[in-house]
């Protein structure tokens, strides 16, 4: 079975590949020889989901699923939430937004966070969600060398490591991404 993963992230295309039964054949939107940026332009972290997933359906006409990520920070009113990926511009840097993030925490007590992933799996003409949650709080300075966007600063509840500091399993078993894809996968499994 083939299914398209709407994502020019190679980073996120090997984080969801280690979790997918290994009969499923996934692509990229590289892989199937989609060149543009398809436009993230809903307000919520599911609206951008849908759209990615219905873009790849009415244009290429292949099974396709798609994700948007967001890290929502309690005392910042969860910024940068659906802005994540471009919380300080259009350049989608991380470092950038990582600091940015830190700079506007500066003095708040509470640091509280949560990673959320939408999924939306638009296959055989059915549209159905799937989502992820990872509590945490975000840390002062960045720690770890694994990972990307916020995973240096964002250290899931229960531990006392960042994401950054994690591997990928670890991270895949825990995080707001893999508890995301379970539910995708058992759903794939039926």
């Amino acid at each position: 079975m083939k299914l398209v993963f709407a994502t020019h992230n190679q980073n996120k295309f090997t984080e969801v590949k280690v979790m997918l039964p290994h009969h499923l054949e996934l692509l990229s939107l590289d892989d199937i020889g989609c060149d543009e940026e398809i436009p993230e332009t809903a307000d919520t972290i599911e609206g951008n989901a849908i759209l990615k997933a219905n873009y790849v359906r009415d244009n290429y006409n292949l099974d396709c699923f798609a994700d948007d990520t967001g890290l929502e920070v309690k005392s910042l009113n969860n910024e940068p939430g659906v802005y994540s990926a471009r919380y300080a511009g259009e350049a989608h840097n991380a470092e950038a937004n990582i600091q940015k993030l830190l700079k506007n925490l500066d003095g708040k007590e509470d640091r509280s966070a949560r990673f959320k992933t939408a999924i939306a799996l638009s296959m055989n003409h059915s549209k159905i969600m799937f989502l992820g949650i990872c509590e945490g709080e975000i840390i002062k300075e960045p720690r770890g060398e694994s990972g990307f966007g916020y995973d240096p600063i964002f250290q899931p509840e229960g531990f006392n490591t960042t994401f950054a500091e994690m591997t990928l399993i670890q991270k895949s078993e825990i995080g707001h991404r893999g508890k995301a894809m379970g539910q995708l996968i058992d759903y794939l499994s039926k």
